[in-house]
Parts: C-alpha cells; structure tokens; sequence
C-alpha cells in the first residue's frame, strides 16, 4: 500500500518491486488452486444486484473494492486513482469469469485441513472466497471503527488494510491474511500491469510510468539488446488492442 503523501520515487520504487515480485507472488504459492487469472474476455450475465458496469460485485462490495484500490493507488502526479485506473473494473472481471468460477480447480473434496505450504484449501471458488473475505472485513472494519472501510479515513484505511496482510486481524471463520495476501494483492498488481483491454492499466499509465513497451516486449532479442537502456517506444507503450 501507498500513501498520496509519500514521493514520487517512493510509487515508482513501489511499482518497479510490484512488477519484479509479481511472477512469484501472483497466486503461485497456491498451485492450481489459485493460478494466475484467465485473460479470457467473456459475455456474462449482469445480475440486478450489481451496479452499473460490474459483472460480479454487488453495490456494497463495489463500494469496498474502489475504496481498497483507491487506498493502494491514491491519486497523486504519477497516477490517477485505482478506480480510475481501472483497477475496481480489472478485478471484477475476473471475478466474473473463468478465473472466479474457478473453472481450472479441483472442486470434488474431500476438503481435509493442509498444510500451510499448500495454500489455498477451502472449498469455495476464487468468486466466493473474494466476496466472502470482503463480507468478514467488513464486519471485522465494523467491529474496530464503528464504521464500514468506505467510511474510514485512507489513512485508517491502508493500516487496518496493512494489518489484515500481517495476519493481526484475525477471523474464525476465513483466514484473512491468506485472503489478502495471496488473493486480493496479486489481483491488484495484475490490475496495474495487465493489458488495458483486461480493464485495468488505464492508459496503459503504469507501463508508462515503468517504461514498459507494451506488447513489443516480446521481441526477446530487442529486450537483450535494450538491456539496461530504454526501449524505444517505451513513451508510447502498444496493447494487444493497437495491433488488433
């Protein structure tokens, strides 16, 4: 989490190790349980309870969703805030697809008690585990505050949020630090430096802001090259959708 108070080099540093330890920590502890989203787009049913844009967070989760990742990218001279970052739209798409419904999990039991080195072992899909967790740190925000984590001021926001990630706000019936940690965080920097047609990276504001090409990337032998120099284009990044 960051703070609108802190300085720009300290949101670049913060980005630049986001996007160095995001390969290890994007829900790879957990193994097939909790991959790496699907990036495929879907047609989804919107249901009446979601508002308006959201294919899976009702009102009241969306209210906590924008609230989260406007606390974790607040709006300062480098980037707008999370929401209009695209940051809320990114994970409620996947939340609302193959990558919610857990369509790559085993999900037929027995559900034994693991090992903590085995991660996710609850019987719930990515979408349930989301929802829920937000329903017990509401309650859990409701129970310290007296008020809900949209009404907290950010500064009580990103503690109580940096406590939740240290396991000092504990649930008896979900496991909130394994929630954050090994959910909501590695959704939120996928949020940030995913391609913009997923719905995040807004702008494509935070490739520019590392100096990430976009899709030329991929051209491994001009990346060895440019090694340590910058990539030219790195201004004017291109998302799969420029060449589409």
């Amino acid at each position: 989490m960051t703070s609108a108070k802190k300085q720009p080099s300290t949101r670049r540093s913060f980005l630049m190790s986001a996007v160095a330890a995001s390969s290890a920590l994007a829900l790879a502890p957990t193994g097939d349980v909790l991959s790496s989203p699907s990036t495929a787009t879907e047609t989804l049913p919107v249901s009446l309870d979601t508002p308006a844009g959201y294919a899976s967070l009702s009102p009241d989760e969306a209210a906590f969703v924008e609230a989260m990742v406007n606390v974790m990218c607040p709006a300062d001279d480098l980037t707008p805030s999370g929401v209009d970052c695209g940051l809320a739209t990114y994970i409620d798409r996947q939340l609302a697809g193959g990558f919610g419904r857990g369509d790559r999990l085993y999900r037929s039991g027995p559900w034994k008690p693991g090992k903590p080195q085995l991660g996710y072992q609850l019987p719930l899909t990515p979408e349930e585990f989301f929802k829920a967790g937000v329903a017990r740190v509401q309650e859990a925000c409701a129970t310290k505050f007296g008020k809900h984590f949209e009404q907290l001021a950010p500064v009580d926001a990103d503690a109580f949020l940096q406590d939740i990630a240290a396991e000092k706000i504990v649930d008896p019936q979900l496991p909130l630090g394994q929630w954050f940690n090994e959910l909501v965080y590695p959704l939120f920097v996928q949020a940030c430096f995913a391609d913009p047609m997923y719905g995040g990276n807004r702008g494509k504001v935070f490739w520019k802001l590392i100096g990430y090409p976009g899709l030329p990337a991929f051209h491994t032998r001009d990346m060895v090259a440019y090694r340590g120099k910058q990539f030219p284009g790195a201004l004017d990044p291109k998302s799969i959708q420029d060449f589409s």
